[in-house]
Order: C-alpha cells, then structure tokens, then sequence
C-alpha cells in the first residue's frame, strides 16, 4: 500500500463469491471518505493457477490484498508472497477461525464457498423472495394466509425494502397498502396478529417523501398524496386498523430498513405485541 496517497488498490480474494471481504472493505473505508480506492474483485478463487497472477498484478500497483481464503495451499502461499514482497496482506477470516477452533476442539471444513453453498437454505431464501414479489403491494390476498410475515403500512413505509430485506432472510412476507378509501381484505382478519407489522411514518417525513416522489414522476410536489391534512388522516387511520388487529406498530421515521427489519425478526420470536415509536 502506498501510504503517500490517498488512492489505494485493493485486491479482494475469494474462495467465494467474495461478498465478506468486500463489505468489511466497504465498513472501513466508510471511516475514510477522502480516500480514493479502487477495488480489485477476484471471486471464486480455487487453484494455485488462478491465484499466482492476481498477487504479481498487486505487486505491480503496490495494492493491498484483503482475503477469505480457507484453503491452506492457497492462504499461506498469499501470506508469503505478500510477506516477500512487502504487500499489505488481510486475512480476515483467520484469527476468529482459529480462536473458535482453539475455544471448541473443533476443526473448520477449510470448505471453499461453505456459507454459499446450493443448500436446501439456498433455496428456500429464493422461495421467499420470489413469495415477496409475487405478493407485494397486496397483490393477491390469499398469500396473506401462506405468508410468515403480514406489512401493513401507508404508502412510503417501507413496505417493499422491508419485505426484499426479510425475503433475504428466509422469511416470506405479503405487504398491503393501507388507505382510507380500500377495504381490508377478509384475508388479513384471519391471519395471527403476531405475525402481522403495522408500519408508521412521521408526518412531516411522509410529507417530504411523497413531495419529492411526484417531483421524481414529473409532477407537482404539492397534491393531495403530499396534503398534510391527508396524511394525518391516512395515519389515524391506520393506527385504528393496527389496534383493532392487535399487531404490533413500529414507526419507521428514524430506522434504516436493516434496524426496522431487526426489531421485527425479533418480535417474530418473541411474539411480542406493542408500539415501537
């Protein structure tokens, strides 16, 4: 790594599709935005003739190398090269590996791809993303009754994010728009209502977010979907539907979609029922 610039090259190395490595990068290099990196991606990684060139281009930059590679041949030969050459060498997988094996007895598989491998976990986070999309924006009410998760929200909620991020979790999960003017499904009054989110915004934020929707479609900022007096109807609204359910209410007016997705995993297993301001 050339310490006199502010442009760094970074060699992320895989066994996999590399996805670890490169969001550790990304979460530090979050702490340094005036620095200048370009990423060098080199996924699926298996053979000492894959590996060899990849370490001589890191070489000729002067870059540094961040890697998970968890088969011993090709771990060590990257830890001497590197150590040879006087190139920067991360293996961020090795010291936890190596500290439960310590803790437990227990021998890692030193499996390439273990955590992506085609397994029956694979598959069914397909199914629930395919479920997510197919029953988004409460397209057919039977799949409220398949689903493991119910969302319930007014429009710019988070509904969609949420039910993508949960999908990714293996959760299936059929959301509904809720406004005044629509019936609510017969459907949603059969669910659980510990399987069902009611999704709040704060006023002013639904204001601001509905604004610049229409502004993004061409349109005035100022309608009826960004009124004031609309969207607190909207809102009272909802709250009545929450609490005639029984579901728990989150308000998600200050949480990104991973804490709101946090708080409703952790509710799932609780089976807790309350309002989260």
């Amino acid at each position: 790594m050339n310490m006199d610039s502010k442009e760094l090259d970074f060699f992320i190395i895989s066994d996999s599709v590399g996805d670890t490595a490169r969001k550790v990068l990304q979460a530090v290099l979050a702490q340094f935005p005036a620095v200048s990196v370009h990423m060098h991606h080199y996924p699926f990684v298996r053979t000492i003739e894959d590996l060899n060139p990849i370490l001589r281009k890191a070489k000729e930059l002067k870059g540094s190398v961040i890697h998970t590679l968890v088969v011993d041949d090709l771990s060590e030969l990257t830890a001497q090269f590197c150590r040879e050459e006087g190139i920067p060498c991360y293996n961020i997988l090795k010291t936890l590996v190596q500290d439960i094996a310590a803790a437990t007895g227990e021998q890692p598989l030193k499996r390439p791809g273990a955590l992506h491998r085609l397994d029956d976990e694979y598959f069914n986070r397909i199914s629930a993303i395919e479920f997510a999309v197919k029953y988004d924006d409460g397209k057919d009410p039977k799949g409220f009754l398949d689903a493991d998760l119910v969302l319930l929200g007014v429009s710019r909620t988070s509904k969609t994010p949420l039910s993508m991020f949960l999908a990714n979790k293996n959760i299936k999960v059929a959301n509904l728009p809720v406004m005044p003017e629509a019936a609510i499904p017969d459907e949603i009054w059969q669910v659980d209502p510990k399987k069902i989110v009611g999704l709040t915004n704060d006023p002013e934020v639904l204001n601001n977010f509905r604004k610049e929707r229409m502004i993004a479609y061409g349109l005035s900022p100022d309608t009826i979907y960004s009124d004031m007096d609309r969207i607190r109807a909207e809102l009272e609204y909802a709250y009545d539907l929450y609490n005639k359910i029984g579901c728990i209410i989150i308000n998600v007016s200050k949480r990104s979609i991973e804490e709101t997705a946090a708080i409703i995993m952790s509710n799932i297993k609780t089976s807790d029922t309350s309002i989260i301001p």
